[in-house]
């Protein structure tokens, strides 16, 4: 006896509701609503193997209406990934429970993305998509050919980022995206006319999607629209109309099904409408047993993927790079051997797009762009032509003026594998993308953002664009490693850092103005993040912290505090928390007990007196910056060797 579509689906609505009411927390709307147009997905149309997670040529599929996380959590389940488990399930949104309020990559197989934050789901998927482009171009249909399938809701379509997302996938032609929109026409507040009347099925068609529509209800509409979004070779939307909360009969198609347990009684008449007879977290034989079958469709096709993945002479290679294995040489050590034979002085956004040059002939896993600001982020070299629908072999991306919708696909890049991605703008404009930033941090996405014009020395262009909170906020976001090199050696061992930097973003904060080179040394000295760089002559009184274009003005104070027999070691800093996590002894060995410890660093003084002690001095700005050439703003904000000097002598009691 065969199982009814409506049984299969009721499944994912009755372990939903159940698991949020044990909660006394979460969102049963969307994952009742969604249930039938999920059940075709992973029953008919997702190519994936539940036994087999990581099959590098899985279709990836992304909740991008992360708080509905009980649809992923039930089908991850239904079709028979090693966890969640029941008893994960029951424990929803617990302590210790990998079932969180919102899916998160790195608790479950089979969870692509961690979402929540509306809109970034969706536009990682672009991402994933584009990742897929490029890896297909390089390997081929045998060994990279799928699709990446999307759940939004209205929500995700609302926020500002999915306008980004969504021109940025037309423009790219990426064919194999498909977005489920959940068009319940519901939202927090109420009935989403309260809030938009847009069409936004013409929207989507205006940025070159293919667009269509379904009842969300209709098995076979459902599976008709897919299939037409298959045929299609553009990106599809399909707007899947549907009755949020359904199932629940007093509650259905209204707000307060959206983020609220039903209740006891509710769940009692959603189970006797849904034919439901068991209690909470029990399944029946049958019905499991059909949805474990779903998960297991996928065997056949990834065997023979495998199959022709060790007949193929490009193999290893793929295998490598989808483990985000680097080459034993990245040029990097080459590259810091000329240097060194030959000093250059340049902005270190320069010396970045010079690290860049030999990195991206070495590591074809990277891939670059910016947002609009390719000339002054100095992030394309000869390695990396443009990636278009003409050419998805490119490896650098014109991200246009969409600094959200860049960083959301990095996230989606790196999260899929097999590419490095890194992407450019200037660092104020880095508030436009810093919750995908901070995404990226709490996914472990081995993610670059190259943010350059870091400081007051832009110039004239202003406090508008001067960053001054802006590398020390970076800093307070765990799990991302701030640089800001002080010179091209520097700069290109930090290059060489952030790539190693397996499961941590890692930021690069550089320079518009010149700076000399000041290390006369290889040896890889930033990797313990901070370190000696000039030591004292006469006895040490003075211990010199700066980063950046600021540690040319160290050196320059050392110079003449030397010169009145004032013994000082200046220490350069590139990454605070890679030096704060060295042990004590190699700490204490660069910031000896005894001196006066002095910050200098052209943005905030807050934080820096974890370095300098109450006691110690901090130099900076705390103000907003002003319109001027670069010199006369660091002399008006007391940030020149001439002015600094002599605080410290009167610190010292000269």
């Amino acid at each position: 006896m065969s199982i009814s579509d409506t049984a299969l689906s009721s499944a994912i609505r009755v372990l939903s509701m159940d698991a949020v009411e044990a909660a006394n927390s979460g969102h049963p709307g969307m994952p009742m609503g969604m249930a039938d147009v999920a059940t075709v997905l992973f029953r008919d149309v997702l190519k994936y193997d539940s036994a087999r997670p990581d099959w590098a040529d899985r279709d990836r599929f992304v909740l991008s209406a992360g708080h509905g996380s009980m649809l992923i959590y039930s089908l991850l389940h239904l079709t028979g990934y090693a966890r969640p488990t029941i008893e994960d399930i029951r424990n929803f949104r617990q302590l210790g429970s990998p079932c969180a309020g919102h899916p998160e990559n790195f608790e479950l197989a089979g969870i692509e993305v961690t979402t929540g934050p509306l809109g970034q789901g969706l536009a990682m998927a672009v991402g994933m998509a584009i990742a897929e482009r490029q890896l297909n171009s390089v390997y081929g249909s045998d060994l990279v050919d799928h699709r990446t399938w999307v759940i939004a809701g209205d929500g995700c379509l609302m926020e500002g980022i999915n306008h980004e997302a969504i021109g940025l996938a037309g423009h790219l032609g990426l064919g194999r995206m498909n977005v489920l929109w959940d068009d319940n026409r519901i939202t927090i507040d109420g009935d989403a006319s309260l809030s938009t009347s847009e069409d936004i099925l013409a929207r989507y068609a205006a940025t070159g999607w293919h667009v269509t529509a379904c009842d969300g209800h209709d098995f076979a509409d459902i599976r008709r629209a897919m299939d037409e979004a298959l045929a299609d070779d553009r990106p599809s939307l399909i707007a899947c109309r549907t009755i949020i909360g359904k199932g629940a009969p007093n509650k259905q198609g209204g707000h307060n099904v959206h983020g609220a347990a039903l209740g006891a009684a509710e769940i009692a008449a959603a189970r006797e409408v849904l034919g439901w007879t068991l209690p909470p977290f029990e399944l029946p034989d049958d019905i499991l047993g059909e949805w474990r079958s779903f998960g297991q469709r996928g065997v056949k096709v990834r065997e023979a993927w495998e199959a022709r993945l060790a007949a193929s002479g490009k193999g290893s290679e793929f295998i490598a790079r989808m483990a985000g294995q680097l080459p034993t040489d990245t040029g990097i050590n080459g590259y810091i051997d000329g240097l060194l034979a030959s000093p250059q002085k340049v902005a270190t956004r320069k010396a970045s797009e010079m690290a860049l040059g030999p990195l991206t002939e070495n590591v074809p896993a990277m891939i670059g762009g910016s947002a609009d600001l390719t000339g002054s982020n100095n992030t394309k070299t000869k390695a990396t032509a443009p990636f278009s629908k003409d050419d998805y072999s490119g490896r650098y991306i014109y991200y246009g003026i969409r600094e959200f919708g860049m960083a959301a696909a990095m996230n989606g890049m790196a999260l899929h594998g097999g590419v490095i991605p890194y992407g450019g703008t200037f660092l104020v404009f880095s508030d436009y993308c810093r919750n995908a930033i901070r995404m990226s941090a709490l996914q472990q996405a081995r993610v670059i953002y190259v943010l350059t014009h870091d400081s007051i020395g832009l110039g004239e262009d202003g406090p508008t664009h001067q960053p001054i909170e802006h590398v020390m906020s970076m800093r307070l976001i765990p799990n991302l490693e701030v640089f800001r090199p002080c010179d091209t050696i520097e700069t290109a061992e930090c290059w060489q850092l952030a790539l190693e930097n397996v499961s941590t973003p890692s930021v690069l904060a550089l320079t518009r103005q010149n700076l000399p080179q000041l290390r006369d040394s290889a040896g890889m000295l930033s990797a313990k993040g901070g370190y000696t760089l000039r030591a004292a002559s006469a006895a040490r009184k003075v211990v010199i912290v700066a980063t950046g274009s600021e540690v040319e003005i160290a050196v320059n104070v050392r110079d003449m505090l030397e010169a009145d027999g004032i013994g000082v070691d200046v220490v350069s800093m590139p990454s605070v928390s890679r030096f704060t996590a060295q042990d004590a002894a190699y700490r204490n060995s660069v910031l000896p007990e005894g001196a006066l410890r002095v910050s200098i660093e052209a943005g905030t003084t807050f934080g820096w007196e974890a370095i300098t002690g109450l006691d110690g001095l901090r130099f900076g700005i705390d103000s907003f910056g002003a319109s001027a050439p670069a010199d006369v703003l660091y002399d008006h904000f007391g940030l020149t060797a001439a002015k600094i000097a002599p605080q410290i002598r009167a610190a010292l009691g000269n």
